[in-house]
């Protein structure tokens, strides 16, 4: 870890991961106590990763977490409160006891997707986000992730594919943790680094330490930043563990024992900590403060979440389908001109220019997409137009001598009006 940033920013990122842990801690009594609806999934040694990618984000900038991210929900500012009651399924919580776990967002002043099950399909709704602010002019970044298993998917190759294609300004994390579900990464690609992906898709990528937040920050601010100004989407490969089963019905007893040892001495929150009283940014006293800070807000997030009521029986038929601006209103928040992407500013004329084809009209006057053997190119002149490129014989001479044939029966489609079918 390097000393770059400011002491502000290196006691946020800390914060961040002591909450991210203390919340899970948490919830892993609550689950215990049989209070969580349906599972618990825990992100125990990749915190760094939620935590420094999300703090590289801008509060304008859009993410989409997955149900290990609860570190990037805190950052960008979702209460514990919030967080408790989603996984208690209590009529306070985001979607009102609908859903669980971190299936929730906010769309009007967090900027936050919902997580999608289908692992992959974030990809290309991120995507769509990312091109969707740079139409209106807002100059934001998208954000998601993606596990090493998930990077198999098909939607993973499509939807980056897309992103590329349009160089979109999204970013993607992929959390290489070693295991999909207890699969192992070596026994799923035969890959080394999985940011070699992005190569097929000609963008640019980057491997980090996960477990150093540091690296992990600087990293993603780097690539958030040239992806605001153009440079298209940009993979972030970070290397880390999953120190806990796939949820918490599952003990992992599919990992070697080395294995595990190995990944707990490399902690990334004891990592930090470490860092931190060495570069005398934290002390004895600050380590006191910020736990009891903590504590106390969680006992009181706790205590809210627990009293908050379960959904009333009857609320069970509503809000299932959105039925437009009784449900929620979203506006298009146009920060640039609208006449700079409608016509006839924008507009395009409907003709293809293909490299060893050219442009130009066609025989019948109208424009060509795609112009073959029976048509010039734009740059000669006006009355080559008429000629075919048939011995530069004239157009309807060659269209007379091609209906006298006497093999053409009548009511016989031509072969062009063939080709065209």
């Amino acid at each position: 870890m390097k000393k770059e940033l400011t002491r502000r920013q290196y006691m946020d990122l800390y914060y961040y991961m002591r909450l991210n842990r203390a919340v899970e801690d948490m919830m892993v009594k609550l689950f215990r106590q049989n209070k969580i609806v349906g599972g618990l999934y825990s992100s125990l040694g990749q915190e760094a990763i939620s935590v420094g990618t999300a703090y590289a984000l801008e509060k304008k900038d859009w993410l989409a977490p997955m149900i290990r991210n609860i570190g990037a929900l805190l950052v960008k500012g979702v209460r514990p409160r919030d967080i408790f009651m989603q996984h208690m399924a209590k009529y306070d919580s985001p979607t009102k006891g609908k859903d669980g776990t971190s299936h929730f967002g906010d769309l009007d002043d967090l900027h936050i997707v919902s997580p999608i099950s289908m692992l992959g399909d974030l990809i290309p709704v991120m995507t769509g986000v990312a091109m969707a602010g740079r139409y209106l002019g807002q100059k934001t970044v998208a954000m998601t992730w993606i596990g090493d298993g998930g990077s198999s998917t098909g939607v993973f190759h499509e939807g980056l594919n897309f992103a590329a294609t349009q160089k979109a300004p999204f970013v993607l994390i992929l959390e290489n943790n070693l295991w999909a579900y207890s699969t192992p990464v070596r026994k799923q690609v035969p890959l080394e680094n999985l940011a070699d992906r992005a190569k097929a898709y000609g963008i640019d990528s980057y491997i980090v330490d996960g477990n150093d937040i540091v690296a992990v920050y600087s990293t993603a601010k780097e690539a958030v930043e040239r992806a605001r100004a153009g440079e298209g989407p940009i993979l972030i490969e970070a290397k880390s563990f999953r120190r806990m089963g796939h949820a918490q019905h599952d003990p992992a007893e599919y990992v070697p024992k080395e294995m595990r040892a190995y990944w707990e001495a490399r902690d990334p929150v004891a990592l930090y900590e470490r860092f931190l009283l060495g570069e005398k940014l934290l002390d004895a006293k600050n380590k006191e403060e910020i736990e009891d800070k903590i504590d106390t807000l969680l006992a009181a997030e706790r205590e809210f979440a627990e009293h908050s009521p379960m959904p009333p029986p009857e609320f069970a038929e509503t809000g299932v389908y959105c039925t437009g601006d009784d449900c929620h209103k979203i506006r298009a928040k146009w920060e640039r001109p609208i006449a700079e992407v409608t016509p006839p500013r924008a507009s395009v004329k409907g003709v293809w220019t293909v490299p060893g084809f050219g442009s130009g009209k066609g025989s019948g006057g109208a424009n060509a997409p795609i112009h073959f053997g029976d048509t010039q190119p734009a740059e000669h002149a006006a009355g080559d137009d008429a000629k075919s490129a048939n011995g530069g014989k004239p157009a309807a001479k060659m269209a007379t001598k091609a209906t006298s044939k006497k093999n053409v029966k009548p009511g016989t489609p031509s072969a062009s009006k063939k080709a065209r079918r």
